[in-house]
């Protein structure tokens, strides 16, 4: 079963896991979290991504508010699909992670999604799209999904 890596930047930020916990469980995803910071331990983020692969990991999302350079600093260190999910917080709520998030060079990819929880909430929807491509189970369960409009 692949695994899902969650990155945080601070352990002030579960509460957004929390709230995508059903999606997460509803799909069968198999996560782990982790806290990290882009900022305060940098050489662990790049050895743990560097790392991801051969630990079991095939995605990795990083959540992370204000400044948010989590997704980015992951992106640099795997090939691994990197999906960013920024948080709500500091002088622009939210705003400036966003734009950290998705404002990334050409050839380091990051999938963003909106702020907060409905971001982290797709962001397990779209781990889930991404596993099924080699998963019928998690497939079944995206086809139901779509059946019952997209909501749990």
């Amino acid at each position: 079963m692949s695994k899902i890596a969650i990155l945080l930047g601070s352990k002030s930020d579960l509460p957004f896991v929390e709230a995508a916990e059903d999606y997460f469980k509803y799909f069968g995803l198999n996560y782990e979290v982790h806290v990290k910071s882009a900022h305060r331990n940098p050489a662990e983020v790049a050895e743990f991504c560097e790392n991801a692969p051969e630990n079991g990991f095939s995605l990795i999302i990083a959540a992370a508010g204000m400044a948010a350079h989590l997704a980015g600093a992951a992106a640099a260190h795997t090939n691994l699909p990197i999906l960013g999910v920024p948080l709500p917080g500091g002088i622009m709520d939210g705003m400036d992670a966003l734009l950290s998030t998705v404002q990334m060079p050409a050839g380091v990819p990051v999938a963003t999604f909106a702020v907060g929880k409905a971001g982290m909430r797709n962001a397990a929807v779209f781990a889930a799209q991404v596993l099924a491509l080699n998963d019928n189970d998690i497939k079944k369960r995206l086809d139901e999904f779509k059946k019952q409009g997209s909501r749990l």
